[in-house]
């Protein structure tokens, strides 16, 4: 692999010193002499001292990311072995966990390796690729990943276009057997289908594990429970076993119906007893609203970014006005949960966007509790960006 000496301005060096792990190019002197994504960076103070090491690989923002401050250390798969193995420590509790068959076993920075997660589903790892620098690292990183664990079959997910999105293939196979259309996973015993190569989204976010199983194990008995933006109904299905007495799931894509009525079948959950709608979520609010309906509980997990043909929704710039949607129709007493994975904000922000939702209704609440990641969306400590997902259980007090 090719490699650069790079110089880093002064006032950036204690900064990358301290375990700032993003490369920004604003930091480098003659940064335009890096002319590809994939070459290793080797980074040095104005007086020739080594600082770190990294890859040059464009990232929202970044211009790539830290990988070793051993300047004798070669980034090979040795490294990525140990890099692997540190992570699989890191996970025994899931890896022991007998109801528990999907965690993400490697997440990005938060393990050593900006722009890389590999998530676990019953046997199939999953690697997702977040630029083409780290991807150009794939035959390194793969050989080590088989060197490391035993597995079923890998597949991939290429995410470095300019705006992150997924980029289809057509087929995400890489080696090992191919896996079922649907695998069967558990996840706090509660079974989940999951779809490795039909497009970018698998079926579940496990991030939210813990969210869900707080719904279900402490909340739910009893109670009516509305899914906003709820893909294929992972919350609904925990609403569901946790003892609610109707779910109601609400989502724009066509495909939410047959994913979802598949999870509650998964489950033996009565159908009859659970409502799935594809319909716009603002457009469900307001009959809602029309309509005096009441919900004891309410799920608000949306997109940080999502347009259809009426809305288009911004976390950052429309929480307030979805959460104001949200507390007209939840019952007194009721609780909303409410969401995010967006990165541009942090849980300050969005407890203040909570606070003003409520004093514009001149409504009344009690934080319940909160949720960031799980253990296994390991985040690096001097990075706290790659904590993204913020979680609030809100209690409507009148």
């Amino acid at each position: 692999m090719q490699e650069i000496d790079l110089k880093v301005k002064p006032h950036f060096v204690d900064i990358y010193k301290d375990g700032h792990p993003l490369i920004s190019k604003e930091s480098l002197e003659e940064y335009t002499k890096v002319t590809q994504e994939g070459i290793i960076l080797n980074l040095y103070d104005t007086k020739n001292r080594f600082i770190a090491k990294g890859y040059h690989g464009l990232q929202n923002k970044g211009f790539g990311w830290i990988l070793s401050y051993k300047k004798e250390e070669s980034i090979d798969v040795t490294f990525f072995k140990k890099k692997i193995k540190q992570a699989i420590v890191h996970r025994k509790k899931y890896i022991e966990d007998k109801e528990t068959t999907a965690y993400r076993l490697f997440n990005g920075e938060g393990d050593g390796i900006g722009g890389l997660t590999i998530d676990f589903f019953d046997g199939f790892y999953l690697l997702t690729w977040y630029s083409i620098g780290i991807y150009k690292q794939k035959t390194t990183i793969l050989q080590a990943l088989k060197e490391s664990v035993t597995y079923k079959g890998i597949y991939q997910k290429k995410r470095f276009d300019s705006k992150g999105k997924y980029l289809d293939d057509s087929d995400d196979f890489v080696t090992g057997e191919r896996a079922p259309k649907t695998i069967t996973i558990q996840e706090n015993g509660v079974h989940f289908a999951i779809y490795l190569d039909n497009g970018a989204m698998v079926g579940v976010f496990l991030d939210q594990k813990e969210v869900r199983k707080t719904i279900r194990d402490h909340y739910a008995k009893g109670k009516t429970l509305l899914n906003t933006f709820s893909y294929t109904g992972a919350f609904s299905v925990y609403g569901a076993l946790g003892g609610a007495t109707k779910t109601t799931s609400i989502d724009l894509a066509k495909r939410s119906l047959a994913k979802t009525k598949e999870q509650f079948e998964l489950n033996s959950i009565d159908l009859d007893k659970q409502e799935i709608i594809v319909e716009d979520v603002f457009n469900y609010f307001k009959y809602a609203v029309r309509k005096k309906l009441l919900f004891d509980i309410v799920i608000l997990d949306p997109p940080s970014f999502a347009r259809s043909k009426k809305h288009t929704f911004s976390a950052s710039k429309d929480y307030v006005n979805l959460l104001k949607e949200a507390i007209q129709i939840t019952a007194k007493n009721g609780i909303i949960v409410a969401s995010t994975n967006a990165a541009n904000f942090s849980m300050m922000t969005f407890r203040d966007f909570i606070f003003r939702a409520f004093k514009e209704l001149k409504s009344n609440y009690k934080v319940e509790e909160s949720f960031s990641l799980p253990s296994d969306f390991k985040v690096h400590k001097k990075f706290p960006e790659g904590n993204y997902l913020k979680v609030v259980f809100i209690r409507k007090l009148k």
